[in-house]
C-alpha cells in the first residue's frame, strides 16, 4: 500500500469511526480510530505534505478515540491518548479539556486544574 493509499485508508477508518460514535457505538468507534492511526504511524516514506496530512489525521483520531474512552469510562486510556495529542500539538484545547476530564474521573484534581 502506497503513501496516498495509507492516508486515504486512515481517513476512511476515521469516517467509519465518526459514524459509529454518532450511533453510540463507542467501543467499535474506538477500534476504527485505532486502526486509522496504525495506517499512518511510522512511515518514513511520507513527504512533507503527507506528514502534515498524517499528523492532522493522527490528532483527530486520537482525540476522537479519547472521547470514546471517556464515554466507556476508560479514563487512563483517555488520558494517554490526550497526552499523545499534546506531544504533537502542545496547546490543543480539546486534548487539554479531555485530559482534564479524565484526570477528574481519576481523582487527580491538581493535574485537571493544571490542564484547564
Amino acid at each position: 500500500m502506497g503513501t496516498p493509499e495509507k492516508i486515504e485508508a486512515a481517513g476512511k477508518k476515521k469516517e467509519d469511526g465518526n459514524a459509529l460514535f454518532k450511533a453510540g457505538k463507542y467501543a467499535r468507534a474506538a477500534k476504527r480510530y485505532e486502526k486509522a492511526v496504525k495506517y499512518i504511524e511510522y512511515d518514513s516514506s511520507f513527504g512533507e505534505e503527507e506528514k502534515k496530512q498524517a499528523k492532522a489525521l493522527k490528532v483527530a483520531c486520537n482525540l476522537n478515540d479519547a472521547a470514546c474512552k471517556l464515554k466507556l469510562k476508560e479514563y487512563k486510556q483517555a488520558e494517554k491518548l490526550c497526552t499523545k495529542v499534546l506531544e504533537l500539538e502542545s496547546r490543543n484545547v480539546k486534548a487539554l479539556y479531555r485530559r482534564a476530564q479524565a484526570y477528574i474521573q481519576l481523582a487527580d484534581l491538581d493535574l485537571a486544574e493544571f490542564d484547564i
